[in-house]
């Protein structure tokens, strides 16, 4: 009796792809870095598991040529990749690898922090372009971290973590978020509104999932209220920010600096961003370390083992999907 198939739309780290080899057939491309919708629902009629990425969408067409799968494991924390409700109302169950990935993107946040708030960037290329003539008391004048306000958007596992970071820096610590939320007993921060946040905050870093209520949440009427010497990070989704309005906020002087690692149309940059000198742009590099990835594996990999096992996934998104 051959084995059921799982279907990889990309290569993973090696550890999860053996995971899955031991129990089932795997199938993906390794010689293709991304593959067309097409491909994708050529390649999936008789898998019984779709293992696919963030930057893959997974709609009704797909989840349709899907006829044999019984989960999408999502390699990411974010899914709003996937018709979610469409595979729940097919039966399908959907994961997602939460939990491996907080302290590595609240890390980077906390890098993409120091690297505009201290033009670590523009500094570099300064250097190597040869420009270095000695020490001046007036070369790129940064902005202290330490006992600033820090205000976050999104105060999930991702958000907390960002704050029990800021401890160090005797921080006073403002956040956002529209749910209610239980905050570990060791962080000191305060829940205020919106407004109250862009108005305070002298750091404001994004970490808010991506929905019809936060899709273009920091638009231009947020950015007009931000103070001039406010530096903003986002390593959450893209859509949650208008790149429009930053860019004019940030030509405007509205804000003294950005940090992105996730765009709207990624891999698409609006083109002012490109040539802006206060922003720090990276490739969406959240999670990008060797323990975390593959820890992302280990977890989309045992997702689907136990849901070909018939046993619930420890993190499925539509548990109605479950029987």
């Amino acid at each position: 009796m051959s084995k059921p198939v799982v279907f990889l739309t990309s290569t993973i780290p090696e550890k999860g792809i053996q995971l899955l080899s031991d129990h089932y057939t795997v199938r993906l491309d390794r010689g293709k870095k991304w593959l067309t919708k097409a491909e994708i629902m050529d390649s999936i009629h008789d898998a019984a598991a779709l293992v696919c990425l963030l930057t893959d969408t997974i709609d009704r067409e797909i989840i349709d040529a899907a006829r044999n799968v019984k989960i999408i494991a999502n390699y990411a924390v974010g899914f709003n990749n996937i018709d979610v409700p469409y595979a729940t109302e097919k039966g399908v169950l959907v994961t997602n690898t939460p939990g491996v990935l907080t302290e590595t993107t609240a890390e980077l946040a906390w890098a993409l922090i120091f690297a505009v708030s201290r033009h670590i960037v523009v500094a570099d290329r300064f250097v190597r372009n040869g420009l270095f003539q000695g020490w001046d008391p007036m070369l790129m004048l940064g902005y202290d971290i330490s006992h600033k306000t820090l205000g976050l958007i999104g105060m999930g596992r991702i958000g907390q973590a960002v704050a029990r970071m800021a401890a160090g820096f005797d921080m006073k610590i403002l956040y956002y978020d529209l749910a209610e939320i239980s905050l570990d007993p060791s962080i000191k921060a305060v829940s205020v509104s919106l407004d109250e946040l862009c108005t305070c905050a002298d750091i404001i870093s994004v970490h808010t999932p991506l929905s019809k209520q936060t899709y273009h949440l920091c638009d231009d009427s947020f950015f007009r209220k931000c103070h001039r010497d406010t530096v903003f990070i986002n390593t959450s989704r893209g859509p949650v920010v208008d790149e429009h309005a930053l860019a004019d906020a940030l030509e405007r002087g509205d804000l003294a600096g950005a940090g992105l690692d996730v765009y709207e149309q990624e891999p698409v940059i609006y083109h002012k961003l490109l040539h802006c000198d206060n922003v720090v742009l990276l490739p969406h590099l959240g999670s990008a370390t060797h323990e975390t990835r593959e820890n992302m594996a280990i977890v989309a990999a045992t997702n689907v083992i136990e849901a070909l096992n018939g046993r619930k996934p420890p993190h499925l998104v539509n548990p109605e999907a479950y029987a």
